[in-house]
């Protein structure tokens, strides 16, 4: 079997590296998020050299960090597929196919299986029994299963605005679960007070490194569902923004292997206007965000995020990307979820119906040609939010 080529973990900020024999949460330091770097060249390696079977994201193991294979835990997330929108194409009157990719798929019903996957991996590797987060609903799931599934403990902190269904998703794998007044900044304040006595390891949002290198296979998968040849425009809902900072990664390094000649892709953040941080800080050119002190309740719980962990990060991908970001309204985002259902037979996350809305309002600001080729990425399964849609 193919071997991990993870050889160094550093910080993003300050490139200081740090020990990947011992449990790592983000730089002391400087505050920022750490990052896994593999040796991609040595010896170089060809998109046609893969050879193992295709049954998960770990079919790019070797641009994970597990070192050794016995410690991986999957239930088979990875590999979605990408759909077209043909009807909702030919409506906006889009040139070429309009495309989703469905995250909501995946194990427990969202991308987080990914980035969850990587990360109970990880912790098994490095001997962690406890694990906790907090979450608006789909990491919370996705961490209860992949601890079930490694005979780890989970504890998790989720808002009181999140849909029962993810409570119970939670406590039937066995979970932990705390609901906590406020946002999901109130719910990480709650765990990380009760932390103190509980010792487990924290697996909040690029709080430590390992989900994010999870759900960069996202990015491996479109490039190679798109032959190498990127889309135009990649639209991400960012909430904590792992993913769109993930896809990022995964084309510098594609394109440090010579997989891709050039990285064409413009990384749109989309949000929420009762909570766009990520938004006002790219409109004020920002590097990083300023947060939001009361965040609008919203049905896209994964969008209710006050002040992302790895804002830098994100605004640095959709600056380098020439990217933008784009915040939608509540109404816009629900009638984009009905219209997607009706014309397509695809009941999205609002997460999901929140790219499609903001799809068509820059293409009627002239924002993007509708000559460009468009991808949005569908966070999850649309099916766990019923109790906050109905």
């Amino acid at each position: 079997m193919t071997k991990s080529r993870y050889k160094a973990l550093v910080c993003a900020e300050c490139e200081t590296s740090f020990d990947t024999n011992q449990l790592q949460s983000f730089c002391p330091n400087c505050k920022q998020p750490l990052v896994a770097i593999y040796d991609l060249r040595n010896p170089p390696l060809k998109f046609t050299d893969f050879s193992w079977s295709r049954d998960s994201m770990w079919y790019y193991r070797e641009f994970l960090p597990i070192l050794d294979e016995k410690n991986i835990i999957t239930l088979g997330e990875g590999l979605t597929k990408i759909i077209s929108l043909s009807k909702i194409s030919k409506r906006l009157d889009l040139k070429h196919e309009f495309f989703m990719k469905d995250e909501g798929t995946n194990p427990t019903g969202s991308f987080k299986a990914r980035g969850m996957s990587a990360a109970i991996s990880k912790a098994r590797e490095l001997g962690v029994w406890h694990c906790c987060t907090p979450t608006a609903g789909n990491a919370g799931s996705a961490l209860a299963a992949y601890c079930a599934k490694a005979d780890m403990q989970s504890s998790i902190f989720m808002p009181q605005l999140t849909p029962e269904m993810f409570r119970f998703d939670c406590e039937l794998m066995g979970a932990r679960v705390v609901k906590v007044d406020g946002s999901i900044r109130d719910a990480g304040l709650e765990m990380q007070k009760q932390n103190l006595e509980m010792k487990a390891w924290d697996v909040s949002t690029m709080k430590e490194p390992f989900r994010l290198e999870g759900k960069k296979t996202m990015g491996y998968e479109i490039a190679a569902q798109f032959n190498y040849q990127l889309p135009d425009y990649i639209f991400y809902p960012t909430g904590g923004g792992t993913g769109l900072i993930g896809i990022w990664k995964a084309f510098e390094e594609m394109q440090e292997m010579g997989w891709l000649d050039e990285i064409s892709t413009r990384m749109v953040a989309v949000q929420m206007t009762g909570c766009a941080p990520v938004v006002e800080a790219f409109e004020a050119r920002a590097d990083v965000s300023k947060g939001v002190e009361d965040p609008a309740p919203t049905a896209a719980n994964g969008l209710r995020v006050p002040k992302a962990f790895g804002d830098k990060m994100i605004l640095k991908a959709i600056y380098k990307s020439k990217g933008f970001a784009i915040s939608v309204q509540e109404n816009e985002m629900l009638a984009a979820l009905n219209r997607t259902a009706r014309e397509e037979g695809l009941f999205l996350s609002p997460e999901g119906a929140a790219l499609i809305a903001a799809v068509e309002k820059c293409l009627s600001n002239g924002v993007i040609e509708k000559e460009s080729r468009i991808l949005i990425i569908n966070t999850g399964t649309g099916y766990k939010y019923a109790e906050n849609l109905w």
